[in-house]
């Protein structure tokens, strides 16, 4: 094959591996969307209700089990209560999970298998193949779905500490600003920077990965170990969807370009220790304002 048949070739992979990563990535984004607009979440606390006004409260996330219904007094107040999590709440807070990484994680990663479809199209025509692209990629969300169920747990505790509120939002400001710290420090730690590097850098990364793997499983391992580096990078900026809301869109859009800012733009750990500091402020704002 000629080099400008081969170029042709490769423009076309490339056009077609984003056109997928962004259905991908709309879809996931669909589907939060909706989420946001006709949910209630399990475990969400009941709002109080007095005078017998009974209407818009959602009586699914109700625990009656402490109520008199032979003789309630309708002018009490009803203090907030908790339904307990069914195994159907937590597949679908894990589902909801799921779905959220991928629809906020997938356009950073494209640059990666961007440049894994286009080697692996010019090494098959080398007659050197590598493994399908999809195979690097299921490896990098297998380390964000093992992420949405430990988010599930982290929520479902969380739900139970009645630290969220219906948006699952914390509604405690001490909590809200220890977390926005926390993450703050950690933009500005070692370990941020080097996970960063690694996603910065493609290339840099196979270098010292041993280059793109030709069996399917070599090429599972290796989006794992992509995706653990993804996740070194991000995972205190995703607890952060338990200051803001989870199910906050702009929130959750906010984090998502955030993410893709530090992995995209070329100016080293700047983004993270300015918007780390920025977290920290307000963190101690929060706290400070609290006590």
């Amino acid at each position: 094959m000629g080099d400008t048949a081969l170029e042709a070739v490769l423009r076309r992979d490339r056009a077609v591996v984003t056109a997928a990563l962004v259905v991908i990535a709309v879809l996931a984004w669909a589907y939060v969307l909706w989420l946001a607009a006709d949910m209630v979440m399990p475990g969400s606390p009941v709002p109080d209700s007095a005078g017998g006004d009974m209407a818009g409260m959602d009586m699914s996330t109700m625990d009656m089990s402490t109520m008199d219904t032979g003789g309630m007094d309708m002018g009490a107040t009803v203090a907030p209560a908790f339904r307990v999590w069914a195994s159907a709440d937590f597949a679908f807070i894990f589902t909801m999970w799921a779905v959220m990484m991928v629809g906020m994680m997938t356009p950073s990663v494209a640059p990666m298998l961007l440049l894994y479809a286009g080697v692996g199209r010019k090494a098959r025509a080398d007659g050197r193949p590598i493994a399908a692209t999809g195979w690097f990629f299921a490896g990098y969300l297998a380390v964000w779905v093992v992420f949405s169920a430990l988010a599930t747990g982290a929520q479902w505790l969380l739900a139970r500490l009645a630290l969220l509120d219906p948006s699952m939002a914390t509604d405690s400001a001490i909590f809200g600003g220890l977390v926005l710290i926390a993450a703050g420090f950690y933009q500005w730690t070692p370990m941020k920077g080097v996970c960063l590097r690694q996603c910065q850098a493609p290339i840099a990364f196979l270098a010292s990965h041993g280059g793109f793997r030709p069996a399917p499983l070599g090429a599972l391992r290796l989006g794992i170990e992509h995706g653990a580096y993804c996740l070194g990078c991000c995972w205190a900026l995703m607890a952060l969807l338990f200051v803001g809301g989870v199910m906050n869109v702009l929130w959750i859009a906010g984090i998502a370009i955030l993410v893709l800012l530090e992995k995209t733009v070329p100016t080293g750990r700047l983004i993270p220790r300015v918007s780390g500091a920025l977290m920290i402020a307000t963190g101690a704002w929060l706290v400070f304002r609290a006590l």
